[in-house]
């Protein structure tokens, strides 16, 4: 099992990947980080490897997984798609991953795939589902794999649980395109535990994780529900990684603190 953080949460620079924090994550211990790849393909060549690549060699720190994979610009359902720009962006995109060295990319993207009001939640469902059969051949060219990330209804009106998730990975239908839960959308969303143990050990490969009080950094085991779901991923034989991906006003205090409540919790 590996740890890790989404920085982009807590970034404070106008980069907005949240890379300032690299240092602490390092000496917190984690074994990883997150970072998000639609910032990351905002910046220059030059930018990229003086703010990630240098960072990265610096703290010994590898940039294994990307979240926030397309920017909210690209329309990815409705009748604005423009195929071409999109696929140009994903190979753009896939290859920066690639010269990191991710293996996930988190596809949540909530402004990017929300359906446009008025046009058919189905129809747009069938649109995320071709441009993935597009997606999963180049990213496994690539050494990646894709993993949907369900968002709670407030962020999007496609694909809010884990089993919708399931659902879009088994209709694409390939191996590099997987599932990922979150247990704070997961929470908010009131989705029961059965469906991680129904589909777990097939789809999952990626957690994301935040106190659902807040979306905070967790402070306790006890503040919340998390045994339950912990458990769950021990039954399934989960051993992945599992990423904070959380607010705090001090990280430097939290992610100590979230980093033995993960680990505490799937060990014992």
């Amino acid at each position: 099992m590996k740890y890790g953080c989404c920085l982009n949460m807590i970034a404070s620079k106008s980069d907005k990947t949240g890379i300032e924090h690299l240092r602490r994550l390092a000496m917190s211990g984690y074994d990883y980080v997150e970072l998000p790849l639609a910032e990351i393909m905002d910046l220059s060549e030059s930018q990229f490897n003086t703010l990630i690549i240098d960072e990265l060699e610096r703290y010994n720190i590898q940039c294994e997984v990307c979240n926030n994979f397309f920017p909210g610009t690209i329309r990815l359902t409705g009748h604005d798609v423009d195929c071409q720009r999109i696929m140009d962006y994903v190979n753009r995109a896939l290859n920066r991953a690639k010269s990191l060295g991710v293996q996930y990319v988190v596809f949540g993207s909530g402004k990017a795939k929300y359906v446009p009001d008025g046009y058919p939640l189905e129809k747009g469902y069938l649109q995320i589902v071709e441009l993935l059969k597009l997606i999963g051949p180049v990213a496994e060219s690539k050494g990646i794999t894709i993993v949907i990330e369900p968002l709670r209804k407030e962020e999007c009106n496609l694909i809010n649980t884990f089993e919708e998730g399931c659902r879009l990975a088994s209709d694409v239908n390939h191996k590099s395109v997987r599932v990922l839960v979150d247990f704070y959308h997961m929470t908010i969303e009131k989705e029961p535990l059965i469906h991680l143990e129904q589909k777990g050990r097939e789809y999952l490969r990626h957690v994301h994780f935040a106190n659902p009080n807040g979306r905070v950094y967790p402070g306790t085991l006890q503040e919340a529900d998390y045994i339950p779901f912990f458990q769950v991923l021990k039954k399934i034989g989960y051993n992945h990684r599992i990423s904070c991906e959380a607010y705090t006003d001090n990280y430097d205090i939290s992610a100590g603190i979230a980093l033995n409540i993960l680990k505490n919790s799937m060990n014992n």
